[in-house]
């Protein structure tokens, strides 16, 4: 349903919805990442042990192209955690050129713990709504996320994303901060 000019007037001390949406993605981005620094992840991180979490086995490139990286930029970001034991590559069975990535016990583990903080996060973010309210607002973001084509579950600061430092804006310590509970598989 197409919107004129004359339909949206943003409301002059507020702004309008888009606004509002990218100043509240910036919040809860910003919250987000404060509550798994305890976890030493970033919210990258985060989701992509979530996704290996749902898709496991899936190959390094498959991963790569979910999230819009370039190979180059996911191998790096993918061997911080593997050095810590959160994932590990496996040969692919039936091509032995690829790698299969999968969580460890430990990466399965952590995740019990980022379901919990995206639990806490969702809560927190949301709680001036009741609880219709805050399954309404879900429908209606979901809505705009599809209708503007973005991969459900995918961050799209990963497309951004560099082997770098966290902490700059397209690098690790960014892409990724919309991780709440339902992006957590929650």
């Amino acid at each position: 349903m197409a919107t004129t000019d004359e339909d949206v007037r943003p409301d002059p001390g507020g702004g309008g919805a888009a606004f509002l949406l990218a100043q509240l993605g910036a919040h809860a981005a910003t919250r987000f990442a404060r509550r798994i620094a305890s976890l030493d992840l970033t919210p990258a991180q985060a989701g992509l042990l979530r996704l290996l979490a749902a898709n496991p086995g899936r190959s390094q490139r498959e991963l790569a192209d979910q999230l819009g990286m370039p190979p180059s930029r996911f191998v790096p970001f993918a061997d911080k955690l593997e050095e810590r034991k959160l994932i590990e590559r496996r040969r692919n069975p039936t091509d032995r050129r690829l790698y299969a990535l999968h969580l460890t016990d430990q990466g399965s583990e952590l995740l019990a713990g980022l379901r919990t903080a995206g639990m806490a996060h969702e809560q927190e973010i949301c709680q001036a709504l009741s609880p219709q309210e805050h399954r309404q607002l879900a429908a209606l973001l979901r809505r705009i996320a599809e209708q503007q084509e973005l991969a459900p579950g995918v961050h799209p600061g990963y497309r951004t994303l560099q082997s770098g430092k966290p902490g700059k804006t397209g690098t690790a310590g960014t892409a990724g901060t919309a991780g709440t509970a339902g992006e957590l598989g929650t």
